[in-house]
């Protein structure tokens, strides 16, 4: 029963992304090119509700649906490796005109092409779990 409700909220959350264009090249490109605050808007929806609901689980002591509480740990101290990860993986959203999100709503759409695009980011993860213990964390 819980996968068929996972399956609902990404079905749903894919309307959406379809819907409001995110998971479109073009509003990608203009959010590049500074040309439009499409996208900036609904990452700024999404960051906002975000937000809001991590304060809602902090303030209500809220529980996971196993009943345990919701424990939301501090970041860690340090921030050249988010900046470092936050270049990259914006570069490779900026060549590629998909974060990883819309990979899967793109193929569902037809977009046949997003394969390897799906490739790029499988190898991308592979090859990090390869390094990371060589990486500075």
């Amino acid at each position: 029963m819980n996968t068929l409700k996972y399956l609902l909220v990404g079905f749903v959350f894919g309307i959406v992304l379809t819907k409001s264009e995110a998971v479109s090249w073009y509003r990608i490109y203009e959010m590049f090119q500074f040309q439009s605050f499409h996208m900036y808007g609904i990452i700024l929806v999404a960051i906002v509700t975000g937000v809001i609901g991590i304060q809602i689980i902090k303030r209500n002591n809220l529980k996971n649906i196993n009943g345990l509480p919701i424990e939301i740990q501090d970041k860690e101290p340090g921030s050249t490796r988010f900046w470092i990860g936050g270049i990259l993986f914006g570069l490779g959203w900026a060549l590629v005109g998909s974060c990883p999100g819309p990979i899967f709503i793109l193929l569902g759409a037809g977009f046949l092409p997003v394969i390897l695009v799906l490739f790029g980011a499988l190898l991308g993860t592979f090859l990090y779990g390869v390094l990371r213990s060589k990486l500075p964390h």
